[in-house]
């Protein structure tokens, strides 16, 4: 196949496992679907999941929106992304909390802010921008999702970020952040303590699509004279509130989005994190 034959017929199979985002394709729907033949498809499908485009669940073995899909989509799609989603629950936080309120995704073994919404409180912090990533579990939003995340998932990631936590990251050394993690779990949201900026601390929670996968966090950050452990219960109200509403939406949106398709029958995917095959 030519180059520009290649790419089409990629692009067509990403459209076709696109229309279920949430139980996936098995590769004979897809075959049947796109009219290539199982080798070619099979071939495109792996170049999909090298780019991050595409990911097999590990018990259906069908093809879902790979995490790659899902940030470029929302990076590119505000009208109908997460972000279109949480700016509500954003602007809410801001506004009933006067700190500010943040929206981000993981990306691999990252966090990205998407959103950052400003509160009307004078003194502000500005240890987190929209466009900014940093290794799970570095930063309030960033450490919920890593906690929302299954044990061996999370270890791994803290494992695979060892490097970057201990050369650029000294406050976030490893053993530090599953302390937190532990933390997080228990509170039911997560804290960052200032080790980021020093005196701007953070609260996040994270939130789930449907079948269970991580979908982001919201967090809100302040100085530390106004984190103090009773307002810490107060915000993490707050968050649950959003966090609910979250994902309640997502819930709406993927059944609209099966009912659309005309596929209301198939089943979703198992209540867990979802790995690159």
């Amino acid at each position: 196949m030519s180059g520009s034959q290649s790419v089409d017929r990629a692009l067509r199979l990403l459209a076709l496992i696109g229309r279920e985002p949430a139980g996936g394709l098995p590769l004979a729907e897809i075959v049947t679907g796109s009219g290539l033949n199982k080798p070619t498809a099979r071939r495109l499908l792996l170049a999909l999941m090298r780019a991050g485009l595409v990911e097999q669940e590990p018990q259906s073995r069908h093809y879902c929106l790979g995490e790659e899909a899902f940030v470029l989509g929302v990076l590119a799609a505000r009208r109908h992304g997460l972000l279109e989603l949480a700016m509500e629950s954003l602007r809410r936080l801001s506004a009933v909390t006067m700190d500010t309120s943040f929206l981000s995704i993981r990306r691999e073994n990252y966090a990205v802010c998407l959103h950052r919404e400003e509160g009307t409180y004078p003194v502000r912090t500005h240890a987190l921008q929209a466009g900014l990533q940093h290794p799970l579990g570095v930063g309030a939003g960033s450490l919920a999702m890593l906690a929302a995340l299954p044990d061996d998932d999370a270890d791994r990631i803290i494992e695979a970020n060892a490097p970057v936590l201990l050369t650029h990251y000294p406050g976030f050394a490893p053993e530090l952040i599953r302390g937190d993690l532990k933390l997080a779990r228990q509170r039911g949201f997560s804290v960052n303590p200032g080790r980021l900026v020093a005196s701007s601390w953070g609260i996040g929670a994270a939130f789930r699509y449907p079948d269970g996968r991580v979908a982001g966090a919201l967090s809100l950050a302040a100085i530390d004279s106004r984190m103090q452990p009773t307002r810490q219960e107060e915000l993490a109200g707050h968050l649950a509130l959003e966090v609910a509403r979250m994902e309640r939406l997502l819930a709406e949106m993927f059944v609209s989005g099966r009912k659309t398709t005309g596929r209301v029958g198939r089943p979703a995917a198992a209540p867990a994190e979802v790995r690159r095959a």
